[in-house]
């Protein structure tokens, strides 16, 4: 069991990190990072190319791929940076406000 494993809403503030750093690699799959965001990237399927450019730019790991095509995107994980956006030759991908009532 790694040690920020156990860092959650009952943790005494003794045992919390300085700034709540986590120290340990491989960790952004154990928590939900992208549950804060205002905005997302959605794609428009009709546009989307499958040419996987999207994926290796974001920083999160937040767009997968199966069977050699974008899969859907990981909101969970999705900080809204639109870097995707930005890198997408297709404009297949937009950012849009998250509503409310979508939050995680």
């Amino acid at each position: 069991m790694n040690e920020f494993s156990k860092l959650n809403e009952t943790t005494p503030w003794q045992e919390l990190t300085e700034g709540m750093k986590i120290f340990t690699g491989g960790n952004s799959r154990d928590f939900n990072t992208g549950e804060w965001t205002t905005i997302k990237p959605v794609v428009n399927e009709e546009k989307c190319r499958h040419c996987l450019i999207c994926t290796p730019v974001c920083p999160d790991s937040a767009i997968p791929v199966t069977e050699s095509r974008r899969g859907t995107i990981d909101y969970a994980h999705c900080k809204g940076c639109g870097i995707c956006a930005k890198a997408c030759p297709f404009g297949a991908i937009e950012m849009k406000p998250v509503k409310p009532a979508e939050k995680r």
